[in-house]
């Protein structure tokens, strides 16, 4: 039952990133050769307006294939005017852009239906431990903060990622009481029970009902959430704070799916798929971030490349860009696979 889980959740999402692909590319006129769910050998196709629409055996992952991408032809031998190079460079980089952006789109419907069953969360402050920064600074329960070493605090969560994200470090607080705002400046205690650095908050998070007009407003900050927690992610990884162990892959998710299914399976089945969406939510933001990071093989590789045509006026030789490419999905496919052992070393440990 997991796996179907896992499977459906990641179809789900990847079908939703190469649709912005597919709807932007039918949008500015470029030929989509094949639009396939799944990979490997073929279960069923059909062909519709010059576009191959596949069903595929292995249920992860998808593809829109452009014509004249990476020297894809339309079985007619010689590229066609809606061949992807003959496209005008902006609309080339709206269509590589689209499966990104349509992981966010995805993300917020989502969102919607999370936020309009359980409500969200305020950043208000339930209480403040005595002898710690908080209350030497004279924060106390009730307040909301706003901000954190500048940065916009829309739900009480943000409050525990940006700790997570900087242990140990001088926090800027910006709060309101009763319509009055104040600044503190907390430097956080270590904690030789807890073993880590505190601020001193005792609790925060006040329901907030969202079956209302704030289902908008509440289902960005969710998404706005998961963006911060994906990119502070990244940056704890790459700057070392975050080791290999802190990286979970395709099999690491389907335990976490697993784990999260059988807390919520006591709340009765509704509640088990809110958390199936929620995490949904997650990994479509997640994989529309990665999808956006300038590496080779990746959408926000192609952009770069795509930009500096724009910029320069002329594409970088095709020879050299799939050169790239080629070597960036070599390097992916690597570290997919040390991924993958990582998630079965923890597994068997």
């Amino acid at each position: 039952m997991t796996i179907v889980l896992f499977i459906l959740i990641f179809g789900v999402i990847v079908v939703g990133h190469e649709l912005g692909h597919f709807l932007l590319a039918k949008a500015n006129g470029i030929t989509v050769v094949e639009f396939s769910v799944g990979m490997g050998p073929k279960l069923l196709h059909f062909k519709r307006g010059g576009t191959e629409y596949s069903l595929r055996l292995l249920p992860i992952g998808g593809a829109c294939m452009f014509e004249g991408e990476d020297g894809l032809e339309n079985g007619n031998g010689a590229p066609s005017e809606g061949a992807f190079p003959n496209a005008s460079v902006w609309a080339r980089i709206s269509t590589v852009f689209a499966g990104p952006f349509f992981n966010f789109l995805l993300a917020f419907v989502l969102a919607m239906i999370v936020v309009g069953y359980t409500g969200s969360d305020r950043p208000v402050l339930l209480d403040v431990i005595d002898g710690y920064p908080a209350q030497e600074a004279g924060m106390q329960g009730g307040d909301l903060i706003t901000r954190m070493n500048g940065e916009r605090i829309y739900l009480s969560r943000e409050i525990w990622l940006n700790t997570f994200a900087n242990p140990g470090e001088t926090m800027e607080v910006e709060y309101v009481r009763e319509g009055e705002t104040y600044t503190a400046t907390l430097v956080p205690k270590y904690d030789e029970e807890e073993g880590r650095f505190l601020l001193g908050f005792q609790g925060y998070g006040e329901s907030v009902d969202c079956r209302n007009a704030g289902i908008f407003k509440y289902s960005y900050y969710e998404v706005r959430y998961w963006l911060k927690a994906t990119v502070k992610s990244l940056g704890m990884l790459f700057s070392g704070k975050a080791g290999k162990d802190d990286i979970t892959g395709p099999i690491g998710m389907v335990q976490v799916i697993d784990e999260v299914k059988e807390q919520a399976q006591p709340y009765g089945i509704w509640i088990v798929l809110l958390n199936m969406i929620n995490i949904a939510l997650l990994l479509s933001v997640n994989l529309g971030v990665m999808n956006l990071l300038p590496l080779p093989a990746l959408d926000g590789g192609r952009l770069v490349f795509l930009i500096l045509e724009a910029v320069r006026g002329k594409p970088i030789p095709p020879e050299k860009e799939g050169m790239v490419h080629l070597a960036g999905f070599v390097v992916l496919m690597i570290a997919m696979v040390l991924v993958m052992f990582n998630d079965i070393s923890r597994l068997l440990h």
